[in-house]
């Protein structure tokens, strides 16, 4: 049996989970990500824990992990864009401007909820109009937060700087959420990451 339960169908946080030898099953929650009138962290850590406790049902005695990434311009909290024109609009409100990636972190299991949320600065170039249009029109803003991706993603070359965890800006914080499992739940950890047998 695996490790733990991975509450995503994210194929980057499932990239980035095997990258460090997680092994971990697959079970994708449903839950309603609508935002709440709530402070960005605040709002990524419920919808994680949401997400943990929906699929914490189905596999009780296990370990279930959830995160939710929302990027955050001024008081505007952003989600994944409906559609086409929404990542549009999303990618000119970015555009010569810094943000916040904020991912929330749930680990769960019955009863027993651990939960962090981690924040990275990003500045976006200025874009025109044709290089925002060409980017839309691959598809790939459309199942991200803020309508960009930076990992093996054409969004990546928008990207002046970050200041913080760049996996974080991927979807998941791989330090804290290393540090934490070292806290509360060792037994997820490869046994030869602990022992330095990388």
């Amino acid at each position: 049996m695996s490790l733990f339960v991975l509450a995503s169908a994210s194929p980057r946080r499932r990239h980035l989970r095997s990258m460090v030898a997680f092994r971990f099953d697959v079970d994708p929650s449903d839950i309603d990500e609508t935002f709440e009138p709530m402070d960005p962290r605040a709002q990524a850590i419920r919808l994680a824990a949401l997400k943990a406790a929906d699929v914490s049902e189905r596999h009780p005695g296990r370990w279930v992990l959830a995160a939710d990434t929302i990027v955050v311009l001024g008081e505007v909290q952003l989600a994944k864009p409906v559609d086409a024109a929404e990542a549009r609009g999303m990618l000119r409100r970015l555009s010569g401007h810094t943000h916040e990636v904020v991912t929330g972190v749930s680990l769960r299991k019955d009863a027993s909820c651990y939960d962090f949320a981690t924040t990275t600065r990003v500045t976006f170039a200025d874009l025109d109009d044709a290089e925002i249009d060409a980017y839309v029109a691959t598809g790939s803003p459309l199942d991200k937060a803020g309508a960009y991706g930076i990992q093996d993603d054409l969004g990546a070359l928008f990207i002046e700087r970050i200041d913080g965890c760049y996996y974080n800006v991927v979807g998941l914080p791989l330090r804290n959420l290393y540090a934490m499992m070292k806290q509360v739940a060792p037994e997820l950890i490869p046994f030869g990451i602990l022992n330095g047998q990388f």
